[in-house]
């Protein structure tokens, strides 16, 4: 009996010296990565707007960027950007490709009067015009009348607007941008050509987003000319740009 109440006392004693030891000795913890060291800076654009530069800047993103808007005592944008220096040069690389001087570009403009009767004749200057030849297989017209020819200077980003027609009753407005890549030019551009003429409130005819070549002649759409009860007569806007070095 005193044999087993030693033999108690001795496994007790071993037990509870156990229990201290883990006690005392902490679970082992997950690795925490200390946070990077951040770069940060103001840059300056010349010529990109910040909110733009900010919206190209959205899937270089990471858990640590900021991106900030600022103007300086002449009000010219800049942005504040704090990264790793990894992204930031990245983003930096991004900012010196865009941040480039708008490119400048010249437009083209014809509006024509196309008839389905072939009343009228086709003007001299159309005859052999390729746009024209496609036309006339595409559709009705018979003849074809130049109302008008305009030269539109523009640079991208940035809208422009021209008056067209014998009376200046329609209003032309364009807005284009440059685009280029490793592999070809082009040159996209929001159109809007209406019809607003002694205070009247204006019409819209053609909406439309162009995507051409730099020199390539395209048709922009077709619409009823207003002011005439001929059904059998539509107004045709055709338009070319090109990159002015």
């Amino acid at each position: 009996m005193k044999k087993r109440f030693i033999l108690s006392l001795v496994i007790g004693s071993f037990l509870l010296s156990l229990g201290s030891a883990f006690a005392q000795d902490p679970a082992p913890q997950k690795d925490v990565k200390p946070q990077p060291q951040l770069r940060k800076e103001i840059i300056k654009l010349k010529y990109i707007n910040a909110a733009d530069a900010q919206a190209l800047l959205r899937s270089y993103r990471s858990q640590y960027t900021l991106i900030d808007v600022a103007r300086d005592a002449n009000k010219n944008e800049m942005l504040i950007v704090r990264d790793t220096p990894e992204n930031f040069d990245k983003i930096l690389a991004l900012i010196k490709e865009v941040d480039i001087k708008p490119a400048e570009l010249l437009f083209t403009v014809q509006l024509i009067l196309g008839s389905e009767s072939g009343e009228e004749k086709t003007d001299e200057s159309l005859k052999n015009d390729p746009v024209i030849k496609e036309i006339r297989n595409l559709l009705k017209y018979k003849s074809f009348t130049l109302i008008d020819s305009n030269l539109v200077r523009t640079i991208e980003r940035e809208p422009s607007q021209v008056t067209m027609g014998r009376q200046g009753q329609y209003i032309l407005y364009l807005k284009p941008k440059f685009i280029r890549d490793e592999k070809e030019e082009n040159i996209q551009t929001e159109i809007q050509f209406g019809y607003y003429f002694q205070g009247q409130e204006r019409m819209n005819l053609i909406q439309s987003t162009l995507i051409m070549k730099p020199g390539e002649k395209t048709v922009v759409g077709v619409s009823k000319p207003q002011g005439t009860e001929n059904v059998d007569k539509g107004l045709i806007l055709i338009i070319s740009g090109r990159l002015l070095k």
